[in-house]
């Protein structure tokens, strides 16, 4: 069937997902017949404002006011075909524009023929949309030679090289494809990665995944700045998702920067970051506050009063946190970040396997998270109490404009 084909039958004819994507593509563009076959299902869950607008210039869930939960997944795409390949970022497209609003995928959880299994999975049914947003990137892996995009792939979207202290599992690392799903219930956030997930069933498959909670980063400066799992206030000087200029000149990649598909996109580093907080937790009071350059009451930078007044660097320590990461000690690189925490059960010795789930966006890797990381990975107090132990590069695509757009586009154009 043609990529343009709109008169895909039903899965009441196919009995499966392929053939609903395809009606489900024809309803966006054409009509909502498809949709409300069996019952209406064209009006939201939800009786409230709360849900993100999918639609816009750049992905929802980069500036967009961090969400309490998360749930990331990357995958590997198992089909060589290209075809097929644009065919399912066409479909998660229409699923995400159904999911943001709190509605099922396809033509829902219930109701349909008995002898087929439901489009939707059916766990988020009744939930509002919790401003659950959707975020998908593409990783280097994908513009390998298997869908004709080498030439297409970005210079700086290069596989990030092993720091010092590093101890990547490769099986947490890497990927084609990614999804960030954003949202303040978990189980909004859940129920949009699996049905995404079963969506691509056979043509992708989850390659690692990670739950996230207690934001660790806020767009909303203006706010009180959210504590990582050593108790601490990081990342004060973020991005706000209203300031525009920072935004034009840390996080959107502009036309001038090149590719052209990539333009209004971003960067994205995942970093998954095991935090040793058995041996935090015994640390002294002081030689915490010195390693991050703040005291932990108030989060106020060395010598100062308040969380938002101007740190002094020479005060602090030339390995403390702040210091190093700051973008004066980095000639002005800033990124966007939207990290969260996570807690994995146990490492099999005693110990909690939880963390940091690290995400920042940027407009170039090379001058905003490489020469950071870089120096932090060389010097950082921190070190003694954290490894980075996964790692992951995506470049992520602008926004979907319409009804007749979808997640990389442009790229397969």
């Amino acid at each position: 069937m043609a990529d343009d084909d709109t008169t895909a039958p039903s899965r009441r004819a196919l009995l499966g997902w392929g053939g609903a994507g395809l009606a489900l593509g024809a309803a966006a563009a054409g009509g909502a017949a498809a949709v409300t076959r069996v019952r209406d299902r064209s009006v939201p869950v939800a009786d409230s404002g709360a849900a993100v607008p999918f639609h816009g210039p750049h992905q929802a869930g980069i500036a967009t006011p961090v969400q309490d939960r998360l749930h990331f997944a990357s995958f590997d795409v198992k089909t060589g075909d290209r075809a097929e390949l644009a065919r399912l970022l066409k479909e998660w497209t229409r699923a995400a524009e159904r999911l943001t609003t709190g509605r099922e995928v396809g033509e829902g959880a219930y109701g349909g023929l008995p002898e087929a299994p439901p489009d939707d999975t059916g766990e988020a049914l009744g939930l509002k949309p919790s401003r659950l947003t959707l975020t998908v990137g593409f990783g280097p892996s994908l513009f390998d030679g298997r869908f004709g995009l080498a030439d297409r792939r970005p210079a700086a979207l290069t596989e990030l090289p092993s720091f010092p202290g590093d101890n990547l599992d490769r099986a947490r690392s890497g990927g084609d494809l990614c999804v960030q799903a954003c949202a303040d219930d978990p189980q909004v956030a859940v129920h949009a990665i699996r049905n995404l997930a079963r969506i691509g069933f056979g043509r992708v498959a989850v390659r690692w995944s990670q739950l996230g909670f207690g934001k660790t980063s806020s767009t909303t400066p203006d706010a009180q700045t959210p504590r990582n799992l050593f108790g601490f206030k990081d990342g004060t000087r973020n991005i706000a998702g209203t300031d525009a200029a920072a935004l034009d000149e840390h996080v959107w990649v502009s036309p001038k920067d090149g590719p052209a598909w990539l333009a209004g996109g971003s960067y994205l580093v995942a970093r998954r970051i095991r935090m040793n907080v058995e041996t935090w937790d015994r640390t002294p009071l002081q030689e915490q506050e010195d390693i991050f350059g703040r005291d932990k009451g108030e989060g106020a930078p060395v010598g100062r009063a308040k969380e938002h007044d101007e740190p002094f660097l020479p005060a602090m320590k030339p390995e403390s946190h702040v210091r190093l990461a700051h973008p004066d000690s980095n000639a002005g690189a800033r990124m966007l970040r939207r990290g969260y925490s996570f807690t994995d059960g146990t490492d099999g010795l005693g110990r909690l396997d939880a963390g940091l789930f690290f995400l920042a966006y940027q407009r170039d890797v090379r001058t905003g998270f490489l020469p950071v990381q870089t120096r932090l990975a060389r010097h950082d107090g921190l070190n003694e109490y954290i490894q980075h132990v996964g790692s992951a590069l995506f470049a992520v695509p602008p926004g979907v404009r319409g009804t007749d757009d979808w997640w990389g586009r442009a790229l397969f154009a």
